[in-house]
């Protein structure tokens, strides 16, 4: 098992905490991880839009000219695919982009990103982040002073008022309780800053 510092939002060290290895320190399966992550971005997609068919679109009834004897090309309909206004061939049409994925593998991929995070020196775990007041500010001043100033991803056991108002305006930053936690998010973020509670309640979720 890895030993790992928890920090207070200060910076400074206050004690060494015991990783779960079952958890952070598993070989990283990327075949189940890639699954994953298309199955998160996938369910992002809305799957609205639609387009025509020319048996949708209004009008056509009348033969645009007679068949013979004027020069032109003949033509059946004005909602033909070749003319404007007329419909569309092989548009899209409303779907869903839903995939499955069964939960033993859902937990083996969150925990082959949390053991990247391991890995790539990318896990940062504090006492706690309690907040004085729901300034931004001081977010951005714990970040910095944590090493973590491009994408991160917080973690905590509890959402509180001032936690939830301080980062909304950080696009940088996601907030998330310990029960939201998810491969896309891990992955995406540059710096995963835990709190020691929330780490605990996902090891038990996870173990």
């Amino acid at each position: 098992m890895s030993k790992v510092s928890v920090l207070n939002i200060k910076g400074e060290k206050a004690k060494d905490i015991t990783l779960n290895k079952d958890v952070w320190a598993i070989e990283p399966n990327d075949a189940v991880l890639y699954d994953a992550i298309t199955l998160s971005q996938s369910s992002l997609r809305q799957g609205t839009a639609s387009t025509k068919t020319r048996s949708e679109v209004s009008g056509g009834g009348a033969k645009p000219w007679r068949q013979k004897g004027t020069g032109r090309a003949r033509q059946g309909s004005r909602v033909a695919p070749n003319w404007p206004g007329g419909g569309i061939v092989f548009g899209p049409h409303p779907r869903s982009y839903k995939v499955k994925m069964n939960k033993k593998e859902r937990r083996l991929a969150l925990k082959s990103a949390l053991s990247y995070k391991v890995l790539g020196s990318e896990l940062i775990v504090v006492d706690n982040f309690a907040l004085e007041s729901n300034k931004t500010k001081e977010v951005k001043n714990i970040l910095n002073t944590l090493g973590a100033t491009k994408n991160v991803l917080i973690v905590v056991d509890e959402l509180n008022d001032n936690l939830i108002l301080a980062t909304r305006n950080l696009k940088n930053v996601i907030l998330l309780a310990s029960d939201e936690i998810n491969t896309l998010d891990v992955v995406s973020a540059d710096k995963l800053i835990i709190t020691e509670s929330a780490l605990k309640n996902i090891e038990e979720a996870l173990k």
